[in-house]
């Protein structure tokens, strides 16, 4: 009865031996989780400590002619601790001349392959180290080793040798292990150095030998040492690539979005003209079928479709323009009117070149000597090219007042039957320039609106220090851009 009352939840309360879950125990899916942390850590150790990988360092990035000097300085010091190794080894331990010269130059090669191949130059100048120390016990216990290769142990005297580490591989694990931690990730630097430490312990702590200075401890606090500098070194140089490639990124994002607040800009006054159009299209419409004496009712229809079609899509870019313009398109460092051409699109109609002696009068009033010339027989243009050549006007007169005070600007409006040249050059400053507020985007712009008409856009420095912006604008597209005959040099007279 008890077990159907524990197998049947709902005939009566739990039995007092089912407990409930404790609060710290842990579920199958967060232990296997906990075990498979460190299993995947010791396999991605595995895979740092366990590769011949190449992974030269770097020459100077600076000054070209000394870019190799680290190179040549380790293996000078390779060198060195080669020779001094080899005269420490025989004279301190004892051990043949050519056992000492093998070991000694092992441990000077293990430096100079540290400057391509770090983690086997470390698992090098380890092994010499425990053959070395090995072979040092083996000699001062009066074991044979091989055919003679060890002769008896010297008498004892007041100055004991270093051992496991001598003084010259304590230098040369450290140039090593210096190499390694500036290539190599945090997590292998600490597994390098923490299996140096195990060896060394093992050798000195658990085998030990008499007759010897200990050097383990010292050598490990030399070892963390360098390890602390290096991946310190390592992790400021990639902080530093890092911080170059955000303000690249950075950078290509501000140009990004900087084309794209051009194109919106361009597109608020495109919709101006369309919305133009549009409202004409309406009327059109509307007055038509009074027009016609006795319009048939099929015709009726069409018109009144027409019509209706033209009203809702004018609605439409109403809502457009609502959203594309700005709530307060005035600009309070343009006191004179004189605008960039970059700014938000203002409530008024989009302004064409019969303003142009308006915007040349604003621009006089604001401290500029400004001269016009217009030649060749004027023909109407289509409204886009009107206003492309207009702001193009603007910005180049806005550029030469905020770049070139009381300069000289000329500004040149060609009519060609293909199109409309313009062309405005200033004289260099005549007065101090102050700094620039503007964000730069005055050429984009221009070169954006020459680029949707089709049209041809070109700046330039002039010889006497100013500065000239030639385009030409077809009046279609299908026109292609301007050729040589119908553009001329941006540059102009030399004056």
């Amino acid at each position: 009865m008890d077990e159907a009352r524990q197998a049947d939840p709902g005939s009566g309360p739990p039995s007092p031996s089912a407990a409930p879950p404790s609060p710290f125990s842990t579920s199958p899916a967060s232990a296997s989780t906990a075990l498979r942390r460190p299993r995947d850590y010791y396999r991605a150790l595995r895979a740092d400590l366990w590769t011949v990988a190449a992974d030269p360092l770097p020459p100077l990035s600076r000054p070209r002619r000394l870019r190799w000097l680290p190179h040549v300085l380790v293996c000078a010091v390779a060198l060195t601790l080669a020779l001094a190794g080899t005269e420490e080894i025989r004279t301190g331990y004892h051990l043949a001349s050519g056992l000492s010269r093998v070991l000694g130059f092992l441990q000077g090669g293990a430096v100079v392959l540290a400057l391509r191949r770090p983690v086997p130059a470390w698992w090098l100048s380890l092994a010499v180290t425990v053959v070395s120390a090995e072979a040092a016990r083996i000699a001062q216990d009066g074991v044979a080793y091989g055919v003679s290769v060890l002769p008896s142990p010297a008498p004892e005297s007041s100055i004991r040798p270093s051992w496991p580490w001598t003084s010259q591989g304590i230098m040369a694990c450290a140039v090593v292990l210096f190499l390694l931690a500036l290539r190599v990730s945090a997590r292998a630097s600490i597994g390098v150095l923490a299996l140096t430490a195990l060896v060394t312990y093992f050798i000195q702590g658990i085998q030990g030998a008499t007759s010897y200075s200990p050097t383990g401890l010292l050598a490990v606090l030399v070892f963390a040492t360098v390890v602390l500098v290096g991946a310190a070194l390592r992790g400021r140089r990639e902080a530093r690539t890092q911080l170059v490639e955000q303000a690249s990124l950075t950078a290509e994002e501000r140009a990004r979005r900087t084309v794209l607040e051009e194109r919106s800009r361009i597109a608020r006054e495109l919709h101006d003209v369309v919305a133009h159009h549009m409202s004409v299209i309406s009327i059109q419409a509307q007055v038509a079928p009074h027009l016609v004496e006795n319009p048939s009712e099929e015709l009726r229809e069409n018109l009144a479709g027409i019509r209706q079609n033209a009203l809702e899509a004018l609605t439409e870019l109403r809502r457009v323009l609502g959203v594309l313009r700005s709530e307060d398109p005035q600009d309070p460092q343009d006191p004179y009117g004189i605008g960039s051409g970059t700014g938000d699109a203002p409530d008024s109609p989009q302004p064409t070149l019969a303003r142009l002696d308006a915007l040349v009068e604003n621009t006089r009033a604001a401290g500029l000597t400004v001269l016009t010339e217009i030649s060749g027989d004027a023909r109407p243009l289509p409204p886009g090219v009107e206003l492309s050549a207009y702001r193009i006007i603007q910005e180049a007169l806005s550029n030469a007042l905020r770049h070139a005070p009381g300069s000289t600007v000329r500004v040149e409006l060609t009519h060609f039957p293909r199109g409309v040249q313009v062309r405005v050059i200033n004289s260099r400053p005549q007065q101090p320039v102050p700094p620039s507020p503007g964000a730069g985007h005055g050429l984009l712009g221009m070169r954006e609106r020459a680029a949707m008409l089709g049209g041809t856009l070109v700046t330039s420095e002039t010889s006497c220090g100013g500065y000239a912006v030639a385009a030409f604008l077809p009046r279609s597209r299908d026109q292609g851009p301007a050729t040589g005959d119908d553009l001329p040099h941006p540059t102009g007279p030399r004056d």
